[in-house]
């Protein structure tokens, strides 16, 4: 039928297939729609997934793990193509399928990972970046934006293992994190400035960045542990 240039093809997944994926429930990588919403908002599923390490919506399934199709497929995928294409900043190239079930269609979309992190979600009020967090797609922080600049900036990670990472890896050899207030307190230097050594340590490898509540926390990431 269609291509993932633009069109929909029809899934090799078979019913079953389709029955134990949806079993498995919502999480990092998979999301469940009834039907695909306005653009602005699908958008913001397909950026987030863009935006950590890629994922699966399908547009057909309730939240209760019940199926009930589709209607009319060819509406859902204008919506779909419109807010990968002009919506999300880059734009997301995404494969949309097609899963005959009994009489029901359901839609597989294959969100890839993008390799020009971060994709923006943009509108004419409002430009945001989302990731996945567990089984939500959420705003992300400031901090984060700067860490998926450095995932795919193509430019080395530099950083000198002075006084204030001294500080920084006591610090969580005894507590396991900080937050870029604390560290910024601790080694006695500006908020930009400690986002920015905490960053590139993250883009090294050495730490793991997390959120929770909204705030940012840096802790040894699991090859430093």
């Amino acid at each position: 039928m269609y291509n993932s240039d633009g069109l929909i093809t029809i899934s090799q997944m078979r019913p079953r297939d389709l029955e134990h994926l949806v079993r498995t429930g919502e999480g990092k990588f998979l999301e469940f729609k009834r039907t695909t919403p306005e653009a602005g908002k699908i958008a913001r599923e397909i950026s987030a997934f863009a935006n950590t390490r890629g994922g699966t919506i399908l547009i057909g399934v309730n939240d209760d793990l019940s199926i009930s199709g589709v209607q009319g497929y060819f509406e859902e995928e204008y919506l779909l193509r419109k807010a990968a294409r002009e919506i999300c900043l880059p734009a997301v190239s995404i494969d949309i399928e097609l899963v005959h079930y009994d009489e029901l269609d359901v839609l597989v979309i294959r969100v890839p990972e993008s390799k020009a992190k971060p994709v923006y979600t943009v509108t004419k009020k409002e430009k945001h970046v989302f990731i996945r967090r567990g089984d939500e797609s959420v705003l992300a922080t400031e901090t984060m934006v700067e860490v998926l600049k450095s995932e795919t900036s193509g430019e080395g990670v530099t950083f000198e293992y002075g006084e204030r990472e001294q500080k920084l890896f006591r610090y969580l050899n005894e507590y396991g994190e900080i937050t870029i207030e604390k560290f910024s307190h601790l080694v006695s230097v500006s908020g930009k400035n400690s986002t920015q050594i905490l960053v590139n340590l993250v883009s090294a490898g050495i730490l793991r960045h997390s959120i929770r509540d909204s705030i940012d926390y840096f802790s040894f990431s699991e090859r430093n542990q």
